[in-house]
């Protein structure tokens, strides 16, 4: 372990925690070298192993209402998490738990970069042979204002730059066509935000207009924006997408004849050369959407996670801490003050 701090990690939060979040987290620690903070009931959490335990002994439901919760559990473990992460005793939040509450805990304990309207969740959806495509927002703001549009389009084009090392991200907007005028009153009016001569330059971006959801994961584009509702849908559909195709491509290959002779050769085909291939689209290699816009790193997991997923998560979270990806977003953001 070297001297950084850890990831604090929500562990009363999640469909199987705290038993599975703890395994990850223990994992996290292991395999990768990344040090981490738990954070919940010691009563409850079991065999932590080496790990430090920070008290928490409250929890916010899955069903709760966020904002409420947050304020009104103060001793929730996502609670305590972010205020780790603000009184600087870890380096960055995760949690698997309550989406809502940990956007609450990181707006309310944690802070809002100056100039951001609104906090974002960012994923990036991977490109064969390219830099992923970051998509936001998924689920932080179901309800949108156009000028947020244009804030998110900033912070994922920070993103894209500090995270895959794109000089200059190319920016659309989802809608419902490529032409001129296309999409609800939100979308044209942030459209006719992005448009505007000066916008693309100032932010050193270039906007590539009006994409459809085909478009994802083309390549055409290096930031993609829309409200939380859309960008939810669209994240859930393509995770379960790729979940039953790599299922339907190993049935299809074990009710042929010919692969059930040569089935190693084809386990070996499946585990080896198209690995790659089903990794990159596997959301458990990420295991957690980055809360962009707060002052501190926050990610959020599924629910379901699996422990791998929690520890690929923590791994993830301290990367995004070491290249800085809250000042590239400080950053940015000042550039408009």
């Amino acid at each position: 372990m070297s001297d950084r701090l850890p990831v604090a990690v929500d562990a009363m939060g999640g469909d199987n925690a705290p038993a599975v979040v703890v395994e990850g987290a223990k994992m996290a620690a292991e395999t990768f070298g990344v040090p981490v903070l738990l954070v919940g009931d010691p009563e409850r959490m079991g065999d932590t192993g080496s790990l430090p335990v920070a008290p928490a002994l409250q929890v916010v439901e899955m069903g709760a209402e966020p904002a409420t919760a947050v304020r009104r559990l103060k001793d929730a473990s996502v609670v305590r998490a972010a205020e780790a992460v603000r009184d600087r005793r870890a380096s960055a939040l995760l949690s698997a738990g309550n989406t809502g509450a940990a956007m609450a805990a990181s707006l309310l304990r944690m802070g809002r970069i100056k100039g951001i309207a609104r906090p974002a969740i960012a994923v990036p959806f991977p490109v064969i042979g390219s830099t992923p495509t970051v998509l936001l927002d998924c689920g932080a703001n179901a309800d949108c204002r156009p000028e947020w549009l244009v804030q998110f389009a900033k912070m994922g084009a920070a993103y894209s730059r500090c995270a895959f090392s794109v000089v200059r991200p190319r920016v659309g907007i989802l809608t419902i066509g490529e032409e001129a005028g296309k999409g609800n009153s939100v979308v044209k009016a942030a459209c006719e935000l992005l448009e505007q001569p000066d916008w693309a330059a100032h932010s050193g971006v270039e906007y590539v207009g009006n994409l459809e959801g085909r478009d994802l994961m083309t390549g055409v584009a290096d930031v993609i924006v829309t409200d939380g509702f859309t960008g939810n849908v669209v994240l859930k559909s393509l995770e379960s997408g790729y979940a039953v195709f790599e299922g339907a491509v190993r049935d299809a290959l074990a009710g042929i004849p010919e692969t059930q002779v040569a089935g190693p050769i084809v386990e070996r085909v499946l585990d080896g050369a198209l690995a790659p291939v089903f990794e990159g689209f596997d959301p458990v290699r990420t295991g957690a959407a980055l809360l962009l816009g707060t002052r501190g790193v926050t990610l959020i997991s599924h629910g379901s996670s699996s422990a791998i997923a929690i520890a690929n998560a923590i791994q993830t979270a301290d990367r995004l801490v070491d290249i800085d990806i809250v000042g590239a977003v400080r950053q940015t953001a000042a550039a408009d003050l």
